[in-house]
């Protein structure tokens, strides 16, 4: 039997057990169905892993290679698709990641929202959420994807509007909707473009038929390819419909960790990898890609340097490595993408727990200027954060994000000089808003208030940061055996990448040690800079800022970009509905319709007149009605 349908089942079950029964339930037994279902899932993905490693487990069979069909979904027409899932290399280290980076996250969660009144309302979201990730990492089909890529951007707004009341949490759910239906739209257009000329939307038969029939190059693949990875920028947050993503802190913290580190924002890196033989062929789209990755990359990370909003601050983060991951893409190298994925979901959840950490001890404040020496009363929280850091900047040879963005560097150097010096220049402000964040929370002098008490968080929170820590730190020590793993369905299907399915780093070339020492001496440039700005000179800030005011304003701001969306899109939409609303609905449609209903009052009204209640009256209508027909008759 092959257990592999199971994975997006128990979440997918416990969310709708949840959603039942949830509020008749104590909180102890929501939160051991909510994390049980998600483990269970986990537990699964971890069996096939040891299969693939020769680990035999009775009941388990061999490792699917093939499409697992669970039954017939549509059958209309010329149009057949099966409820079907896909489990290869890809999808196993997709599974692995959102089943165990959310296992934790709902683990955390129990303690972080203990005393929240919606608890079982907030875990049937957070399984349904898994529930619909899984979905779509597993779905052998796109239509199959697509309803787990819908499913994710309900979820989104569902959890990052949790607290309702509140209205700019209320508002942040309905942006994200709204932003992410736009990229949808595109999505939609390339699946109708894809059925249209490939007659299936089984997606290894689309790219069986794009490696037989299309040449490199081909306008259709490149019209396709566009049309699809606007909903990739939707749903991953890039140039430009990234606005949202900031914005979405506005819901609990663990879900932030969710959505950025294990679910929703890696659904286009992840959508453009497993399509990878298409996108190989659009070298159009490759191109645009890449760009689009590197500019979102280094425009995010500029923002960051100046937030004061320690969620901000990681959520700005999260786009800025999500535009690494899409110039890995833009170059063809897919697996080095899928790999900072990987690394990235460690120190992101990371980063974003540890913040929820924080702001859990100093009862809800998230105003780094407001933070200071929290190493002292936080320890546990302060050293997995510096791992995180660590991990994020890419610390050299003993963390995870050294072995995946510097591989992402080293491909870019290969496809292009300036997309290399973007990269470059982008990862020496990642380190520079990174550790000014570490210094201004866990160093320095206290800026607590002190009606304040700091505290270290209860260890269903503490236990999951550790955890994840020491996948921060080694998540990046297995980067040639997963590359390999990998390699089996993407560079082995696609053909891409060329030389580089071998081991990149088996041999250093002079050239890698040359990148690598370029990625280590920003690194360490940013570090040295944070703490000059930060813990020795900390006045000089302000008097850079009040020095270059336009500058520090722009970048504050976020470039304005809200303000042009509102001004050039928003505006005129909401004036333009409102003129239609006043002219057509009420002056059109609404008065045609009282027209006609007055018509037929009146006409009513006319009617009842000949209700008289006189016999006669009535005698003579019916004579004088039967002389009339009589005399129709006489003269036809």
């Amino acid at each position: 039997m092959e257990y592999f349908a199971l994975i997006p089942l128990f979440p997918g079950a416990s969310a709708l057990l949840l959603a039942l029964f949830g509020q008749r339930m104590s909180r102890s037994v929501v939160s051991a169905i909510a994390c049980v279902s998600v483990f269970f899932s986990f537990l699964i993905s971890v069996g096939y892993l040891a299969l693939t490693l020769g680990i035999a487990i009775p009941g388990f069979g061999a490792l699917p290679r093939d499409t697992g069909s669970l039954f017939t979904f549509i059958d209309a027409g010329g149009l057949h698709v099966d409820m079907a899932f896909r489990l290869d290399s890809l999808s196993l280290i997709m599974c692995l990641v959102v089943t165990g980076i959310g296992f934790l996250i709902h683990v955390y969660s129990t303690g972080y929202m203990h005393h929240e009144p919606d608890f079982a309302r907030y875990f049937t979201y957070l399984n349904l959420f898994t529930f619909s990730m899984l979905m779509l990492v597993l779905g052998a089909n796109l239509v199959v994807m697509f309803i787990g890529w819908e499913g994710v951007g309900l979820c989104s707004y569902l959890l990052i509007g949790f607290w309702y009341e509140k209205k700019s949490a209320s508002d942040a759910g309905k942006k994200a909707f709204i932003v992410n239906r736009i990229g949808d739209a595109g999505f939609l257009v390339g699946l109708m473009l894809l059925y249209t000329n490939f007659g299936t939307l089984d997606i290894q038969s689309i790219l069986s038929g794009v490696n037989e029939g299309y040449p490199v190059g081909s306008h259709l693949l490149n019209l396709i390819a566009v049309c699809l990875f606007i909903g990739a920028t939707g749903k991953s947050a890039q140039i430009p419909l990234y606005i949202w993503l900031p914005d979405a802190m506005e819901g609990p913290t663990p879900v932030s960790a969710l959505i950025h580190a294990a679910t929703m924002v890696t659904s286009g890196v992840y959508m453009i990898a497993r399509l990878g033989g298409l996108y190989s062929k659009a070298t159009l789209v490759l191109v645009l890609i890449a760009w689009i990755g590197a500019l979102t990359a280094f425009v995010a990370a500029s923002i960051g340097l100046v937030q004061n909003d320690i969620k901000r601050v990681l959520a700005y983060s999260t786009v800025s490595q999500l535009g690494y991951m899409f110039l890995a893409c833009g170059v063809a190298a897919y697996d080095a993408a899928v790999f900072h994925l990987y690394t990235h979901a460690f120190f992101k959840a990371l980063l974003f727990l540890g913040a929820g950490s924080v702001i859990h001890a100093m009862s809800g404040e998230q105003d780094i200027r407001k933070m200071g020496h929290l190493s002292k009363k936080l320890g546990i929280t302060t050293w997995t954060f510096v791992a995180a850091t660590l991990a994020i900047t890419g610390f050299p040879a003993i963390t995870s994000g050294f072995w995946s963005k510097d591989l992402i560097l080293e491909r870019a150097f290969e496809a292009n000089l300036w997309l290399w010096l973007v990269g470059i220049v982008t990862a020496g402000m990642t380190s520079f808003y990174m550790f000014r964040l570490v210094f201004m929370v866990f160093f320095g002098q206290s800026r607590v208030d002190p009606s304040v008490h700091p505290h270290e968080s209860p260890s269903s929170m503490t236990v999951p940061l550790m955890l994840l820590a020491v996948g921060s730190i080694a998540a990046g020590w297995v980067a040639t055996s997963l590359r390999r793993f990998l390699n089996l369905s993407i560079l082995g299907a696609h053909e891409v990448g060329g030389g580089h399915a071998e081991d990149a780093h088996a041999g250093w070339t002079m050239e890698q040690l040359y990148l690598a020492a370029a990625a280590f001496v920003v690194m360490f440039v940013g570090l040295m800079l944070a703490y000059h700005l930060y813990v020795k000179e900390t006045a000089l800030p302000q008097r850079i800022g009040e020095r270059w005011p336009r500058l520090y304003k722009l970048l504050f701001n976020k470039y304005f970009v809200d303000e042009i969306y509102g001004a050039a899109i928003v505006g005129p939409l909401v004036k333009g509905s409102d003129r239609v609303y006043k002219h057509f609905d009420l002056g059109v449609i609404d008065r045609t319709l009282d027209t006609i209903g007055a018509g037929a009052l009146e006409g009513g009204r006319i009617v009842s007149r000949l209700q008289t209640g006189n016999i006669k009256a009535y005698a003579t209508y019916i004579l004088a009605g039967a002389a009339f027909l009589t005399a129709l008759w006489v003269i036809g």
